[in-house]
């Protein structure tokens, strides 16, 4: 053999040898790269949840100490402290515990590791390790560091919103693209208690420091339960007036796209509002019923359907357009049939009457496609009263509370009504939610019930339904999340006067009632139409409304007031900012800000926030939020008026709508309606570069309390809202009585006021539109009254601007405002 075929036969020999080993990488590297099962992933893994009792420990669901249910993770100065014992014997390790010197040995294989309670070192072996908190001992349970003790024992921590994996694997879930399966996790080990039985709401009840609201005693009376099946089907379909003879599909307006939508406050979650468009067509909350019109091009109005609700016990509120749906949201009523017990012994007439009439909020979806053949396709009804909703994408989610009807068989026993709920999509009848699906937060059950709906309106599957005691005022949503906050009162706290020295014996001092109100929210992760409860977080005051919660970057922030504006001493008003970590516990916290005023608004971009306070004076204060364990006041401005809306014109821009005031010798009052534009380019100096006060005293806008009025765009300089105007006629007399007290102006126009805007000229009046005529405004006098003229909403499609009354619909074109048709909506 030549030394030529020598070699080749070598190459051939290694590579039959290679082979095997090709193919058995290639083998590894696609089961490395395969999707793996929850439950594979958490193979020897110990998974926690922050304030949870809670955990698993290799796919099996346990308690975190079986014999105290209060030992669970918590957070202390940014840190994440978890119970020693719990984790370590987890893993196989050996606990041992020395009273005399409040050592902990750990012993885990060949490792052995020793703490001493309060001291900032471990040891771990020979080496010893500088912690970031020292142990500490909690519900007799010993608490250390999370990081430190999963690496002393060599794990790795996977960590995402309060979940607490131990594994040995730090990335065994990706929180970028497996969210609903982390959501999966969290639910396993942060699931709150259930109510269970009649027996355990009772109690629940009879222990909850709120209202009970609709409670009333009747002797033997039992009143039909509200889930009885319903023996008509609804009518399945919607049809439009007879006189609406044209049919037209989205698909005739598919090349307009140049229209404006509803103001809301987070990009990408909608909000309902009275009116929608899609750039063609116009659909309008009116009275009790919904107008679908044709309105571009201007020439052509036309209405098209109108959908009259008035026979059905519905009263439509707000609307969402979703692609080809309308979705309705709106109350509905049914009266309940059961008659009262006339016989009430006398000793009982204190008690209230019983409420014999079943309210929920529903929402009906619609089919669009023809506009002039409009169906109805799915209702969604839950009991109880319409909090709020938002709409991501096709998913729609509605909070509402539902108050207890508490009914008295006799003075010792009482029947207690859980909700219920109907989605037609699964069946026309009511389904009643069981104690067994009802949950409640520890420490804060309340006695009526906060019900979480969400399901996607062009999907077929049942909606879902989570239902807590407890209630909602605000809600704010973003993309990831949804928060619900309610006032907690406090009712009944007490405390002496601390301007009183010490050796007064204070029994002989009355006691003063203390504003101790919070704020509770509870915060829940939304993934489609999957909900799944994260936490909860309290904070001192009371909000305002929505805007005075945000989140930024995995922080929650929330504004503020605690006390009275016009009270003394410990009742006295003050403002502040929180901010809460992704388990909502306060990490950063300013506060004191403005005493003796209250927040008129709020507004957070980024990391900044603005608060608005208001007593005689606006300061607009601008707060840097970049470091959320330390917010800080960059600067303050102090301006006559205040803002009740303040919305983004750009990063250094904000622009206020308020009133603007004047102090006089009896204090401090309102004037005329003010838009102002703020430059905050300098935090340490921020200025009104601009503005504008438009009429008198008892000049008013909707915009003042619904931001959803406004319609403002940037690129066309372009800003317009309702308004009421009222101005004093006789400008020469004084405007402030002998007592200091300013006059009212008389009513002068009511409609839209339209603004060109830009950072060189400021707010430059375009012009007016109303749709009360030159008649109507001489008999006006000083108030007007028909409802059916008042502007309430402004909106563009490409180069027409309209103004929206529940009597009629104004085009004019948006380069110099001249009119360009009109359509009269009939009324009621």
């Amino acid at each position: 053999m030549t030394r030529f075929m020598k070699m080749l036969s070598i190459l051939a020999l290694l590579a039959i040898a290679i082979m095997p080993v090709k193919t058995f990488i290639a083998v590894e590297a696609n089961n490395s790269t395969s999707p793996k099962s929850m439950e594979e992933r958490l193979n020897n893994a110990v998974v926690l949840y922050i304030g949870s009792s809670q955990a698993m420990v290799n796919n099996k669901e346990t308690q975190v100490d079986s014999s105290n249910a209060d030992v669970k993770p918590f957070v202390k100065e940014s840190r994440t402290l978890v119970p020693v014992r719990f984790i370590t014997e987890s893993m196989g390790a050996k606990v041992g515990w020395d009273a005399k010197t409040s050592t902990v040995t750990i012993t885990l294989g060949s490792k052995v590791l020793k703490l001493v309670i309060g001291n900032k070192t471990m040891q771990v072996g020979k080496e010893k390790i500088l912690l970031d908190v020292a142990p500490e001992i909690k519900e007799g349970r010993t608490f250390l560091p999370l990081r430190s003790i999963a690496e002393a024992v060599g794990k790795k921590v996977f960590y995402d919103r309060g979940l607490i994996v131990i594994s040995d694997n730090e990335l065994i879930f990706d929180t970028a693209s497996e969210k609903s399966m982390i959501d999966e996790v969290i639910s396993k080990v942060n699931n709150l208690p259930v109510v269970g039985s009649a027996e355990v709401l009772k109690n629940l009840v009879k222990n909850s420091n709120s209202n009970n609201y609709g409670l009333y005693r009747d002797e033997g009376l039992m009143v039909k339960a509200a889930t009885q099946t319903q023996d008509t089907k609804a009518d399945n379909s919607i049809q439009a007036p007879s006189a609406a003879k044209e049919s037209v599909s989205n698909s005739a307006g598919a090349g307009q796209s140049d229209y404006s939508t509803t103001n809301v406050q987070v990009q990408g979650v909608d909000e309902a509002d009275v009116v929608k468009t899609d750039g063609q067509y116009i659909y309008q909350v009116n009275n009790d019923r919904i107008v679908v019109a044709k309105a571009y091009p201007a020439d052509q109005m036309n209405i098209i359907s109108v959908l009259d609700f008035t026979d059905d016990n519905f009263t439509p509120q707000e609307i969402y357009l979703t692609g080809n749906l309308l979705v309705a949201i709106g109350s509905y009523y049914e009266n309940n049939t059961a008659e009262p017990n006339a016989k009430v012994a006398a000793d009982k007439m204190y008690i209230m009457p019983p409420y014999y009439q079943k309210n929920s909020v529903k929402a009906i979806v619609c089919d669009i496609s023809d506009k002039a053949n409009i169906k109805k396709i799915r209702e969604v009804e839950i009991d109880g009263n319409y909090v709020s909703s938002r709409m991501i994408g096709s998913v729609l989610y509605m909070v509402s509370n539902k108050y207890q009807n508490i009914y008295y068989t006799s003075d010792s026993d009482m029947e207690i009504q859980t909700p219920c709920y109907r989605d037609s999509i699964v069946s026309e009848d009511y389904v009643k939610i069981e104690c067994p699906q009802i949950r409640y937060f520890p420490g804060s059950a309340e006695s009526n019930y906060m019900i979480v709906s969400a399901f996607d309106t062009k999907e077929d599957e049942k909606a879902n339904i989570q239902t807590y005691l407890g209630a909602g005022e605000n809600i704010y949503v973003s993309n990831e999340n949804l928060y619900v906050a309610v006032t907690n009162y406090n009712n009944g706290v007490i405390a002496y006067d601390d301007t009183v020295s010490s050796d007064v014996y204070k029994a002989d001092i009355a006691p003063v009632y203390v504003d101790r109100r919070e704020t509770k929210v509870y915060k829940f992760s939304l993934d489609g139409s999957k909900v799944t409860y994260l936490s909860k977080g309290e904070v001192p005051g009371l909000i305002l409304n929505q805007f005075s919660m945000d989140e930024n970057n995995g922080y929650f922030r929330i504004a503020t007031t605690t006390g009275e504006a016009w009270s003394t001493g410990a009742n006295a008003s003050s403002n502040n900012l929180y901010v809460l970590d992704d388990t909502m516990n306060v990490c950063g916290k300013l506060e004191g800000i403005a005493p003796g005023e209250k927040i008129y608004s709020v507004r957070f971009m980024g990391n900044r926030g603005y608060i608005v306070t208001f007593k005689t004076v606006d300061p607009l204060f601008v707060i840097d939020l970049k470091n959320p364990n330390k917010p800080e006041i960059l600067g303050a401005l102090k301006i006559p008026g205040y803002s009740d809306y303040l919305h983004p014109y750009d990063e250094n821009h904000i622009i206020g709508f308020g009133k603007d005031t004047i102090e006089t010798s009896s204090g401090g009052f309102y004037m005329g309606m003010k838009i102002a534009l703020f430059d905050v380019s300098d935090v340490s100096k921020p200025i009104q570069k601009f503005s504008e006060v438009i009429g008198d005293r008892g000049t008013d806008s909707e915009l003042l309390r619904n931001h959803k009025a406004l319609l403002f765009s940037k690129e066309k300089n372009l800003l317009a809202f309702p308004v009421s105007v009222a101005e004093i006629k006789n400008k020469d007399q004084s405007a402030v009585n002998e007592w200091g007290v300013p006059q009212y102006g008389e009513f002068t126009f009511q409609g839209a006021y339209v603004y060109n805007l830009d950072l060189e000229k400021g707010f430059t009046l375009k012009g007016r539109i109303s749709h009360i005529s030159k008649e109507e405004y001489l008999k006006a006098g000083s108030y007007y009254y028909d409802s059916n003229k008042l502007v309430e909403r402004i909106l563009y499609i490409n180069d027409t601007l309209y103004t929206l009354s529940k009597g009629m619909y104004k085009a004019n074109s948006l380069s110099d405002l001249s009119e360009k048709g009109t359509l009269t909506i009939p009324v009621n």
